[in-house]
């Protein structure tokens, strides 16, 4: 079995050929499900993502994913060199982000960056293909309205493993069920709009240049306050960064009232990734619009 150092050399032995030399690699991130860690090498400085208890194709959907966006934004998106397996481990080997201060406009950037993201259309909601939302599976199939879609791609999946993993009871899950004929009316109909669909603030780092730059995204075409209400969940956000964001794409009225309805799904996946601490969270939406 190979040490951590050849997998490294490995890797960049695949990716990069026999000519590119590890000088150094440092972990710089660490976390339920992956590594992260900086490589320097003959061939320049590289960022190296590895886990190694997914599906195999979780970071070439993660690479599906980021060339996705750098064709769809100005925002930073880091480059992908390569991925695929060495031994047990899936790799993901992109371009290294070197952190700095945010520049003045730092966050008027980031909304109009994802702004422009979102001008990005279709007119169906899904992606051709699943993928994933940290560990866990994402489906995708198209749909024609943006309500069946949350319902059938989004909010069934997430609630029926919570359900199977016993993490909620059966009263629950109907009780949840529950606010689906509502949501056809709460929630405004636009077009599909292209999604990073993973947004909080750990997924926005700052580069060299002191710019925004998106990362580990789970992109699909979606309604395009999945991912302002994603944002607020968590906090982290300036508002100059919903102002900025506001003044290319307005939102409809009232969209604080609605917000929560949209972060039911990332509720279930921090449920289902990290258990019950998060349920009272979400028993508190279902109360709400249940009622």
């Amino acid at each position: 079995m190979l040490d951590q150092y050849q997998i490294y050399e490995q890797v960049l032995f695949q990716v990069l050929g026999p000519l590119a030399q590890l000088k150094s690699a440092q972990l710089i991130a660490a976390g339920n499900h992956n590594q992260g860690i900086q490589l320097k090498t003959s061939e320049g400085v590289f960022f190296l993502k590895l886990n190694f208890d997914h599906e195999r194709d979780v970071l070439s959907k993660e690479a599906e994913g980021l060339r996705l966006l750098r064709k769809s934004t100005f925002l930073k998106i880091p480059q992908i060199y390569g991925f695929g397996r060495v031994e047990d481990y899936n790799f993901l080997l992109s371009e290294y982000i070197q952190g700095s201060r945010h520049q003045v406009d730092y966050w008027e950037d980031l909304g109009l960056g994802l702004a422009h993201l979102h001008l990005n259309r279709k007119k169906q909601f899904g992606l051709e293909s699943d993928n994933y939302i940290a560990s866990l599976p994402q489906k995708n199939q198209f749909h024609d309205n943006w309500v069946d879609f949350y319902i059938e791609q989004r909010l069934e999946p997430m609630l029926g493993k919570a359900y199977f993993d016993r993490l909620i009871p059966l009263d629950f899950l109907k009780k949840f069920q529950a606010i689906y004929p509502k949501l056809d009316m709460l929630l405004p109909k636009e077009k599909a709009s292209l999604l990073h669909g993973d947004l909080w603030s750990g997924n926005v780092i700052c580069g060299s240049d002191g710019k925004p730059c998106l990362i580990d995204p789970a992109v699909y075409y979606g309604h395009r306050e999945m991912d302002l209400a994603f944002s607020r969940l968590f906090g982290g956000f300036d508002s100059r960064f919903y102002e900025a964001y506001e003044s290319v794409l307005p939102l409809e009225p009232d969209f604080e009232s609605r917000m929560s309805l949209y972060n039911l799904y990332p509720l279930l996946v921090h449920l289902n990734l990290f258990g019950t601490a998060y349920l009272p969270g979400i028993e508190k939406i279902i109360n709400r619009f249940g009622s």
